[in-house]
């Protein structure tokens, strides 16, 4: 059984996950990159979309994207793990600090857009980044590229899990997906629901849905 964080996190953080928890890989940023780790050679592996260079010249675009962000939404805040990202901008909006209204969420989300960004919204914060990558991409190369396995071809053989906006994508590709509780509270803002709902947030609701399968 392949198990695979697909994440909104930074770099930092799937690192770690890479390296400590019992996991064939993991995507982060939204699927700027995956990481895994090598068991035979005893060392972290790392996938990116984009090369070192140009992560660099994105980083210093998302600058002036913070920038505005900050200076024209109040309330609105870097998150706390950004120091730790290597492609993406993810601006708090109810994580570490007070909840903002969602006419706000969506004031930081066309500012993005306006500077040519992608943005997506997850239970907590806005990520936004430049290029078209995304979550499925990254998984799909993953898939093939560690695994040999196309997706397209197989996807009914994988169970996707989510909590957020950011996550419909997934829950539209794959006909086995699962959201935790949680996701009810932006259905009203989605169009594509997953095929089922725990009746627990958050981590207690990804338990029962590991248990359900198992």
């Amino acid at each position: 059984m392949h198990v695979v964080p697909i994440t909104g996190r930074p770099a930092g953080w799937c690192d770690h996950i890479a390296r400590m928890w019992p996991v064939d890989g993991v995507v982060g940023e939204n699927g700027a990159f995956y990481f895994w780790y090598d068991e035979r050679k005893k060392r972290i592996k790392r996938r990116y979309i984009d090369p070192a260079p140009v992560r660099e010249e994105k980083r210093r675009r998302l600058t002036l994207v913070k920038e505005e962000i900050l200076d024209t939404v109040p309330g609105a805040a870097v998150a706390g793990d950004q120091l730790y990202r290597e492609a993406d901008l993810a601006i708090d909006f109810c994580e570490d600090v007070a909840p903002l209204p969602w006419h706000e969420v969506e004031r930081i989300c066309d500012i993005f857009t306006r500077h040519g960004a992608t943005c997506k919204v997850s239970s907590i914060h806005v990520n936004g980044w430049f290029g078209d990558y995304t979550k499925l991409g990254m998984t799909q190369r993953l898939a093939q590229e560690l695994w040999g396995l196309t997706l397209d071809d197989c996807r009914d053989r994988f169970v996707f899990c989510g909590d957020s906006p950011n996550d419909e994508p997934m829950f539209e590709y794959f006909p086995y997906a699962a959201g935790v509780r949680n996701l009810l509270n932006f259905a009203d803002r989605m169009t594509h629901l997953p095929a089922y709902i725990a009746t627990k947030e958050g981590g207690a609701g990804f338990a029962e849905i590991v248990r359900t399968i198992l």
